[in-house]
């Protein structure tokens, strides 16, 4: 949280603090002990969700995963689901035992299978049932490595949620943060939705902050403090290679992608207070976007490409406000708060999330985007970096906890929470991928 709070600081003229160097190193690599595991503790589920029951699948305990366990998981974690226990399935060519399903009050259900070939390779069959039309809704088979089972897992729930509630699901998509452990010692990690198998994208010796995914899913820009000052740069995550893209005179922050991948929106301080730039992501054909005495930084992209949120204390304190990208007077969104920052648009492009400042601490708040209602989406503490989930069900944001960071996601309702802590150090700075097609 300090990092990013005094980053924002300063580009809003309240903070005047020196920045170490640090030296950086790309690659992508498995995670090291140091970069470990992520633990997932889901919270606060209501009765409200629809019931859904996943049986265990036959053969499973052959395998290295839990795959009716990660569906669940992954379906609880949307907020749209709440699992109930019922022991329904007899056989794989079987129906289910509907009288069962019925005394559970069980809405839908899904059983599978789990066999594991001659190659190594697991042939992963699943089914999915209508207990009051007493019939099957869905049925697939899949082949996978052993090491893509948390995948095929992921998958088969976006499947049951597409099927369920006429969206597409974005369980089988990734998630970047920052991982840091010690004083010098910094990682963009790279992981599952639910934050298993993670990767190290890059490590270096000093600070990353403002994480941003390119709408490929293929890069990733991101500020770093290796010259001695903030500079953006964009992450191939294929090939490791990285370049950067905005080293002006001044800090240079808050990169954020068009929908559209070809341009950047950037906050440089290149000619006095800062402002909101474009470039192209070759970091060629720099333009200025926001003028006036004002302070503008953090740029998000709305979905459609229409519009650039950020936040600007042009009011006098700083506030989410919107310009449209083709030119235009700005627009100020956030209101009933001294203090608001972070803007993140729903992918549906019909809410904004932002973090809100009370009595000394942050919280993150959602605002539809029509008629201006406010909602609170976490508890008071140090709360940043909001970023929505491909199908803006849900956010994800950093937190923390016993003074360390950890990574925190909560349906758009607020009706479910999920905690993603590791076993040491300090995990900041979320950003949610793209799915990929």
């Amino acid at each position: 949280m300090e990092m990013r709070e005094r980053m924002v600081r300063r580009d809003l003229g309240l903070d005047r603090r020196v920045f170490l160097k640090a030296v950086g190193l790309a690659g992508i690599a498995a995670a090291e002990p140091a970069f470990a595991q992520l633990f997932v503790n889901i919270q606060g589920v209501g009765a409200n969700q629809f019931p859904i029951a996943i049986q265990p699948f036959f053969g499973n305990s052959e395998a290295p995963e839990n795959i009716a366990e990660i569906i669940g998981n992954d379906l609880v974690r949307s907020g749209f689901f709440r699992l109930v226990s019922c022991d329904a399935a007899t056989a794989l060519d079987k129906d289910p035992d509907w009288k069962a399903l019925s005394t559970a009050g069980v809405g839908a259900f899904a059983d599978g299978s789990v066999t594991r070939a001659a190659d190594g390779r697991y042939e992963i069959k699943f089914r999915l049932f209508d207990p009051v039309k007493k019939q099957e809704t869905d049925e697939a088979s899949y082949i996978s490595p052993k090491d893509d089972l948390r995948l095929y897992a992921h998958k088969i729930a976006d499947r049951i949620f597409e099927r369920l509630t006429g969206e597409k699901g974005d369980f089988a998509t990734r998630i970047a943060y920052v991982s840091q452990q010690g004083k010098n010692n910094y990682a963009i990690m790279v992981a599952d939705s639910d934050g298993y198998n993670p990767q190290v994208a890059l490590r270096i010796r000093h600070p990353i902050i403002s994480i941003d995914w390119s709408p490929n899913g293929r890069q990733i820009a991101y500020t770093s403090f290796e010259t001695g000052k903030p500079t953006v740069w964009i992450h191939d995550l294929s090939t490791g290679k990285r370049r950067q893209v905005a080293a002006f005179r001044g800090n240079n922050s808050a990169p954020a992608f068009s929908p559209d991948g070809g341009t950047l929106a950037v906050a440089l301080s290149k000619d006095g207070g800062t402002k909101i730039y474009l470039l192209d992501v070759n970091g060629q054909n720099l333009r200025q976007f926001t003028t006036g005495s004002s302070i503008d930084t953090e740029p998000a992209f709305s979905p459609d490409g229409k519009y650039i949120y950020f936040t600007s204390d042009r009011g006098g304190n700083p506030q989410i406000y919107r310009k449209p990208v083709v030119g235009g007077s700005a627009e100020r969104i956030s209101f009933g708060n001294a203090y608001a920052i972070s803007p993140a648009v729903s992918p549906k492009n019909d809410q904004v999330a932002y973090i809100v400042r009370t009595g000394g601490h942050f919280k993150l708040v959602q605002q539809d985007l029509a008629t201006g209602n406010v909602i609170p989406l976490s508890e008071i503490g140090k709360n940043e970096s909001p970023s929505y989930s491909p199908n803006g069900n849900m956010i994800i944001y950093a937190s923390e906890v016993g003074g360390k960071g950890v990574l925190s996601t909560v349906s758009t309702d607020g009706s479910t929470r999920s905690r993603l802590s590791g076993t040491s150090g300090d995990i900041r700075e979320p950003s949610w991928g793209p799915t990929i097609k």
